[in-house]
């Protein structure tokens, strides 16, 4: 009988990411604490700008695009939001997407497997993702479900289960 397997990946969908996006800077044109202040939101090459007048607004815009990714499925652990800097008159946050897990991070995962999880199933690093494989299906459910009980500091999806 054939191992049964699944791979362990860190993806964002890029299209719900652009729709939360939009979605955000919709909001920030329509609402009445935004009006007048230069407040937008938008795509700078690969990172998302936020910008406003004041420190508190640019950070009401990360909140509102934060609430935009969580209602689209997307964990906020896989935004990577910077601090406020002030530019001039305006207030600026650049934020990026993290998307792949390192090498270090995956080592933590696939030893978090060899410990906690049951005998049996082995972990793998391939490039940006993990192979988890074993002869017992229950055991990469029950794989599963430890690797989604804990809490690490990048988002996980479980992909190619077979």
């Amino acid at each position: 009988m054939a191992d049964s397997s699944f791979d362990i990946v860190s993806k964002v969908e890029r299209q719900e990411v652009d729709n939360a996006l939009n979605q955000a800077a919709k909001e920030i044109s329509q609402r009445y604490d935004f009006k007048g202040v230069g407040a937008s939101i938008s795509w700078s090459g690969e990172q998302i700008l936020m910008e406003a007048n004041s420190e508190d607004r640019v950070k009401a815009i990360l909140d509102v695009f934060q609430s935009k990714l969580i209602k689209r499925g997307i964990s906020l652990k896989a935004l990577e939001a910077g601090e406020p800097q002030l530019s001039g008159k305006e207030y600026k946050i650049f934020s990026s997407i993290k998307e792949g897990i390192s090498q270090e991070n995956a080592k933590k995962v696939a030893k978090t497997i060899r410990d906690e999880g049951p005998k049996g199933v082995k972990a793998q690093v391939q490039g940006e993702e993990l192979r988890v494989s074993s002869k017992n299906r229950d055991d990469l459910q029950a794989v599963i479900a430890l690797l989604k009980g804990k809490d690490f500091d990048f988002a996980l999806q479980f992909v190619n289960y077979r």
